[in-house]
C-alpha cells in the first residue's frame, strides 16, 4: 500500500519545526532503511538517476559535458557548468588531484558517446568510487533538455548497507514540492525492489542539522 500524500506532508512539516534556526539554507533529505534484500542481487546493487518534479533552488546539480563541435557548442549555450574537450580530457590523464577535485565538484557528466570509452579510462577511477559513472549522450540529442533534466536529477543508491539517503529539497521549498519529490523516490525505490513497500523497513525525514521524523511505510 503506498504511502498517502498527507503522512509525507505531516513529517516534512514536522522536520522543518525540527530544522532549527541556522544562518544558511537547510536541505531536506530523506532517509530509507531497506529490509529483507540480498544485497548481492540487483535489488542490493542499486544505482538510479530519478528525475525529481521539484529541482532544489540554490543547490541545483552542477553538470560537466564532455563533448567536441556542435554538441559542446550546444552544451555552453546551454550554460553546461563545465564544456571538456577531448584534448582537455586527455591532458586530465594520470592527474589523480585534478582528476578528484573534478569527480567532488561536478555532480553529473554527460558524455558524448563517441569518447565514452575515453571518459571511462580516464575519469573512471575518480567517478567510479563516488557512483557518478559518466552518462552517454548521442551526437544528436538535445542537450539542453539534457542538462536541465540531470540538473533537478538525484542519485539513488545502495552502497554497503540496505540504506538509501539523498537530498530531496530545501527548507525554503514549498512543504507539497517536498513531498512529491519523497513521493518520486520511494516510488521509483519500490518498483526496483522485489516485495516493493515491504522491502521498506522504514522512512525518515530530516533537515541537515535537523533531527529525523520517521513515517511508516
Amino acid at each position: 500500500m503506498p504511502l498517502e500524500q498527507k503522512t509525507i506532508l505531516e513529517a516534512v512539516k514536522e522536520a522543518k519545526e525540527k530544522a532549527g534556526e541556522r544562518k544558511f539554507t537547510q536541505s531536506v533529505e530523506l532517509i530509507l532503511n531497506l529490509q529483507d534484500i540480498d544485497m548481492k542481487s540487483p535489488e542490493g546493487k542499486l544505482h538510479e538517476n530519478i528525475q525529481l518534479p521539484h529541482p532544489l533552488p540554490g543547490k541545483e546539480n552542477k553538470i560537466c559535458v564532455i563533448a567536441a563541435g556542435e554538441l559542446a557548442l550546444k552544451a555552453k549555450k546551454a550554460n553546461a557548468d563545465l564544456v571538456m574537450s577531448r584534448e582537455e580530457l586527455e591532458g586530465l590523464a594520470g592527474k589523480k588531484k585534478d582528476l578528484r577535485k573534478i569527480a567532488n565538484e561536478y555532480d553529473f557528466f554527460l558524455v558524448e558517446a563517441p569518447l565514452m570509452p575515453l571518459a571511462g579510462k580516464v575519469l573512471g577511477s575518480a567517478l567510479g568510487p563516488r557512483g557518478k559513472m559518466p552518462v552517454p549522450v548521442p551526437p544528436t540529442a538535445d542537450i539542453n533538455s539534457l542538462i536541465e533534466r540531470y540538473r533537478k536529477t538525484v542519485a539513488v543508491r545502495i552502497r554497503n548497507q540496505p540504506i538509501i539517503q539523498c537530498r530531496v529539497g530545501t527548507e525554503k521549498m514549498k512543504d507539497e514540492e517536498i513531498a512529491e519529490n519523497i513521493q518520486t523516490i520511494i516510488r521509483a525505490v519500490e518498483a526496483k525492489m522485489k516485495r516493493g513497500i515491504k522491502n521498506i523497513k522504514s522512512i525518515c525525514i530530516k533537515t541537515s542539522m535537523g533531527n529525523p521524523v520517521k513515517i511508516k511505510p
